[in-house]
């Protein structure tokens, strides 16, 4: 497979590994909610990078759909270069802002987007899908490189986007549109289909409102060579119409079944029907009311055989042009949110929504977006389930000043209600909840050695489940009088540890402690602490794996 080369690629190609887990501090004058949890809607203040990675621990493998606005990297967004990587030419790239002449603005652009895409790739469920919003600035840089992160066939569509009408008219060719690239984590996945308005359907029976649909294949590539089975004739009654103009049909010759239809395709060439031979038996009626298929008199007296069709949904397009999806639609729904603040370029609540629609129409999902800006993921989130009554959550990274004033506080006021706005839903207040946490400092486990900025037990907890079983940590399953952490496929989990460093200095594993743990079971028990005095026979007897901190925390089983 093809792979992209660019200045900088190999100092980050692994970046995402070195970077350190951070804490994550809750902030419940922030918060809107009773009880502040990470189980909560979030919403996280600090640089994406390493919130991403503090969230590994709780939400690997968990996240159902993606969805991110990254910098479009057009020289005038006065975005800066700001990881840390071990590198003299990245060292000089940090601070800088990217500007329109700078040379390297290409290779930085991707230099933060590889790490983050590792981590986002990692945060994904087996069924997830992640999309990006991109315009031609990097839309074929970021092509290969997902290509490369996430596999050629995983690609899913790059779907164009009419943002706004008049375009950019200072170019030659007044530039309208930008781009969404699809990608699902594993092949195969099934995305949803979006919702039709059926109101518009022009026929109606006692089941409800349908549309036609012919039952002919008029594709030339379909034919009853290489379909046989499904070339056959139709008989249909004239007699039988009803006020839509409708009539029987039969798979049978009888009386007054007289008119014999066979399948022909758009070149008026022998083609065959979509639908089976029982498809049809079982779709037929005495009425043409109860029948699902009906035949039809064309105004050059010919005959159709069309289906009733009753679809709600129907598949996303790859061109999504409806007025909804513009920009300016997001500027007016955050003008009526927040009349005393300007935010440039805000992607539209329908937009997003519709991305939900197809990534995330499951009960449940949760949606993160690292690149949150003005809040319009949870904003969709929040209306989405008001309208269909699920229970989707929202995570949102925000690393700019304004995650408190405008991102969070755009989802309090449209839970809360916005007294006027024009919308109906906004005005009463969409409901929900959401907890603000800002990210603290790294989880040095070396730190241990020096006891300077010792971590709770928890959040040392937290890291090594995650870090040695590669599953999610469940706090309410820890019992610290127990230095018990929780348990993997694999492996209960313990932990010998206190934050505090005269103590830690005399904490090890011994026989009296392992013994407290009370007899081996079937799986192997992983310890956590300072040192241990057991010889290797007592931990096999005791079916114990000794992990030393802070040296050796490593991946056992994923």
């Amino acid at each position: 497979m093809a792979q992209i080369q660019f200045k900088g690629k190999s100092f980050v190609q692994n970046h995402h590994l070195l970077v350190k887990y951070h804490e994550l501090i809750p902030k419940k004058d922030k918060s809107l909610t009773d009880k502040v949890s990470l189980h909560d809607n979030l919403i996280i203040h600090g640089d994406n990078l390493k919130a991403l990675k503090a969230l590994l621990p709780l939400y690997a493998g968990k996240i159902k759909c993606i969805y991110i606005d990254p910098p479009y990297n057009t020289g005038n967004e006065k975005w800066v270069y700001n990881d840390n990587v071990n590198s003299p030419m990245m060292q000089e790239w940090l601070g800088q802002e990217v500007k329109l002449d700078d040379l390297t603005r290409h290779d930085k652009w991707l230099c933060i987007m590889l790490p983050r895409l590792k981590i986002l790739k990692e945060l994904l469920s087996d069924d997830g899908v992640i999309f990006v919003s991109i315009d031609d600035n990097e839309v074929h840089h970021l092509r290969m490189l997902m290509d490369e992160i996430f596999g050629e066939n995983r690609f899913v569509s790059q779907i164009t986007v009419l943002a706004n009408k008049g375009g950019q008219d200072y170019l030659e060719i007044a530039k309208v549109h930008e781009y969404i690239l699809c990608y699902t984590k594993t092949e195969g996945t099934e995305l949803s289909e979006l919702p039709k308005d059926t109101s518009g359907f022009p026929c109606e029976d006692k089941k409800g409102k349908y549309e036609l649909r012919e039952l002919r294949n008029r594709n030339p590539r379909f034919n009853r060579s290489n379909r046989p089975n499904l070339f056959y004739p139709i008989y249909v009654n004239p007699q039988s119409c009803d006020s839509h103009k409708q009539c029987l049909i039969s798979l049978e010759k009888k009386k007054d079944f007289i008119v014999e239809l066979f399948p022909k395709n758009s070149e008026g060439n022998d083609s065959c029907w979509r639908w089976g031979k029982e498809l049809i038996l079982k779709n037929i009626a005495d009425t043409t009311e109860e029948s699902r298929a009906v035949a039809r008199q064309k105004q050059d007296g010919g005959w159709n055989i069309y289906e009733k069709n009753r679809k709600a949904t129907s598949k996303a397009k790859s061109l999504w042009d409806e007025t909804g999806v513009r920009t300016e639609n997001g500027t007016k729904i955050l003008k009526q949110i927040f009349v005393e603040h300007s935010f440039q370029f805000p992607k539209p609540v329908d937009l997003v929504k519709k991305i939900l629609q197809v990534g995330a129409n499951k009960d449940n999902s949760v949606i993160l977006d690292s690149f949150s800006g003005s809040g319009t993921t949870a904003h969709a989130v929040l209306e989405l389930n008001k309208e269909d009554g699920s229970n989707r959550k929202f995570i949102l990274v925000e690393c700019e000043d304004y995650a408190d004033k405008i991102t969070a506080e755009r989802v309090r006021r449209v839970i809360n209600g916005v007294p006027k706005a024009k919308d109906e839903n906004l005005k009463e207040g969409l409901g929900g909840t959401f907890s603000y946490f800002e990210l603290g400092k790294a989880i040095e486990l070396e730190s241990i050695l020096s006891g300077d900025g010792l971590p709770t037990y928890e959040e040392l907890a937290r890291y090594i489940f995650y870090t040695a079983t590669g599953e999610e940590f469940d706090p309410k399953a820890m019992n610290e009088k127990k230095n018990f952490v929780g348990e993997s496929r694999n492996y209960k989990v313990y932990l010998f540890y206190e934050p505090d460093i005269e103590k830690l200095k005399n904490i090890a594993l011994t026989l009296e402690r392992a013994q407290t743990l009370g007899k081996p079971g079937e799986k192997r028990r992983l310890i956590f602490a300072p040192t241990k005095y057991l010889d290797q026979a007592h931990l096999d007897e005791l079916r114990i794996d000794f992990a030393q901190l802070p040296f050796e925390i490593y991946e056992l089983a994923r």
